[in-house]
């Protein structure tokens, strides 16, 4: 019901997720010898999981350990009923933060509809609430693609104000970024326009670093727009292979990226690539 990254459209997903599967026994939880450290930056890794969700609904704490046993340290989900993900939908937030935690991770944020925050979020908030998060995230607005510039400030208006609720309950509300966000309108870039409408305390944003291949460094804008971050997916770019590849293997600056990280605000840092990319860039992240 939601429209991912563009810049996974290259990828196959098939491949990625058996890659994952066939890289750690079902079972094993523990992570290899010398994970987690050292870092290359004081935050621990972690990971969303939209591009391993097939695994991830199959069996939820399986596929857990054998992302805990690559490295990983946290995990962004996504909203199980806003996404439609019916085999998890029937856990409480309590028994899904029990299950990632007995996975060996800490889950920190989820990603959310915009009709599920609008219809239903005194719901959300109780189960962010109760599964020990500490941010929630819109995933899109779901604009269409003639959307206005006055739509999109629409938008960030109604955001600041779900933004207002969800910080009377302790919850850092958030915004994540498409390559939509990086078009221009009538000469205006709709992610520069969205930075001057939303509250900078109601809503932080979620830097997608997948913009890189069209130009967008996350490292310009952590240093732009200080403060106004609460995380990032990571993902590196090769601009030869004209596809997605491990950290540190693309055109990604990742040492201006975390020299500027805590300028920006990061909470959290979460990788969002096809699967076959995981363990090695969680081989980068701590220096392996």
């Amino acid at each position: 019901m939601i429209t991912r990254r563009t810049f996974l459209s290259r990828s196959v997903a098939t491949l990625g997720t058996l890659a994952v599967a066939s890289q750690i026994p079902l079972g094993l939880s523990a992570r290899p010898a010398g994970f987690p450290a050292p870092r290359k930056y004081k935050l621990p890794l972690g990971f969303q999981v939209w591009t391993i969700r097939e695994d991830l609904l199959k069996d939820f704490p399986g596929t857990l350990k054998k992302m805990a046993a690559l490295g990983y340290e946290t995990v962004e989900m996504c909203s199980p009923p806003g996404y439609g993900w019916t085999p998890l939908v029937k856990y409480s937030g309590k028994e899904i933060k029990k299950i990632i935690n007995d996975a060996g991770l800490q889950l920190e944020s989820t990603h959310y509809g915009m009709k599920e925050l609008r219809e239903n979020l005194g719901e959300r908030i109780e189960f962010a609430a109760s599964s020990g998060q500490k941010q929630m995230v819109l995933s899109s607005f779901g604009l269409p693609k003639e959307a206005s510039l006055d739509d999109w400030r629409r938008a960030a208006q109604e955001l600041n104000e779900i933004g207002r609720k969800t910080a009377a309950a302790g919850l850092q509300m958030g915004f994540h970024n498409h390559h939509t966000e990086f078009q221009e309108i009538d000469g205006v870039l709709i992610y520069d326009e969205l930075l001057k409408n939303f509250d900078p305390l109601l809503v932080k944003m979620q830097f997608q670093v997948a913009v890189v291949n069209i130009g967008f460094q996350a490292a310009d804008y952590f240093l732009k727009y200080q403060g106004r971050f609460i995380s990032a997916h990571l993902a590196d770019w090769s601009y030869l292979q004209e596809k997605n590849v491990a950290l540190g293997q693309g055109g990604v600056d990742w040492d201006l990226f975390f020299e500027r990280a805590d300028k920006a605000g990061l909470k959290n840092l979460f990788v969002e690539m096809d699967p076959v990319t995981f363990a090695d860039s969680a081989k980068f992240y701590y220096g392996k």
